[in-house]
């Protein structure tokens, strides 16, 4: 059977021409302000404190509900003669060296966890027993093991941290992607570097996450504890602040205090964590 080909007349077609490109469109410098995430948070911030003031001022009872403008000077009074800042600093200390220690043991038995069986088992069964357990609940028996000072409540301050950060952990090793792993194994990774060089790079985001949520916890049980167990070793923090301002009833005061926790958690959310953040896991593209 022959097959009869033929040639197909050539031509050419005129294509329309390209549509002229449209000018770059210049934003206002007010536009461009207010594409920023902190100038939008700010500008919320403003929105509640007029929304506050007009409550007080419609409430007309300093003792219930002072003003945003009262609390803001009680704030600044007690700021100039060093009182906030002795309390904060008190405060920050122990929530540094709890946290810290936490940090290292929820890596350390994520990382065991990881590389045996064993390992694994213990921090499950460890998680499902201890996560659920609110941290402030172990203050009696952190003082009656460590007696009153620093040791009770950095003992607590470890246990709000420990759990949450090591399931947040584990969470991320298992998310890591098998092609990853084998890529790991390949190159003779083993123990302690496969962790590090592999699994620690790719669940970055996840660990991330639980630092997140560790020092929110961790921050609020100190507060909590600083409420319930007063001042450790003669020098109250934030906490032991706000409570005897509540005593002395020193409203503006109790603000002023509540005020700088929320300060404190803004300031570190934004400054440390966004900024790990974004020199991290968004840089690598794996978080948007």
């Amino acid at each position: 059977m022959s097959h009869v080909f033929t040639h197909r007349p050539e031509f050419e077609r005129e294509l329309p021409p390209l549509p002229a490109l449209a000018e770059p469109v210049s934003l206002s410098r007010a536009r461009r302000l207010w594409q920023r995430d902190s100038v939008r948070q700010v500008v919320v911030l403003v929105l509640i404190a007029i929304a506050w003031e007009l409550a007080a001022r419609w409430a007309g009872n300093d003792l219930l509900l002072p003003g945003f403008l009262q609390a803001a000077q009680a704030w600044w009074s007690d700021l100039r003669n060093g009182e906030l800042l002795t309390r904060t600093g008190a405060s920050l200390s122990l929530l540094l060296r709890g946290y810290a220690l936490g940090v290292v043991l929820a890596l350390t038995l994520s990382a065991l966890a990881v590389a045996t069986r064993p390992g694994r088992d213990v921090l499950n069964t460890l998680t499902s027993l201890f996560n659920p357990l609110p941290a402030i609940a172990l203050l009696p028996l952190a003082l009656l093991w460590f007696g009153l000072g620093s040791g009770s409540l950095i003992f607590v301050l470890v246990h709000a941290v420990l759990w949450p950060l090591a399931l947040s952990t584990l969470s991320g090793f298992q998310g890591v992607p098998e092609t990853l792993r084998m890529a790991g194994r390949n190159y003779g990774l083993r123990g302690m570097r496969y962790v590090l060089q592999i699994l620690v790079p790719a669940a970055l985001p996840a660990i991330l996450s639980g630092l997140r949520i560790g020092w929110a916890f961790a921050w609020r049980t100190l507060i909590a504890a600083e409420l319930f167990f007063g001042a450790s070793s003669g020098q109250g923090g934030l906490g032991w602040y706000i409570f005897q301002s509540r005593n002395e009833l020193l409203t503006d005061r109790v603000f002023a205090g509540l005020a700088t926790v929320v300060m404190i958690g803004w300031v570190v959310e934004r400054l440390v964590f966004d900024s790990v953040e974004r020199l991290t896991v968004r840089r690598w593209g794996m978080q948007r």
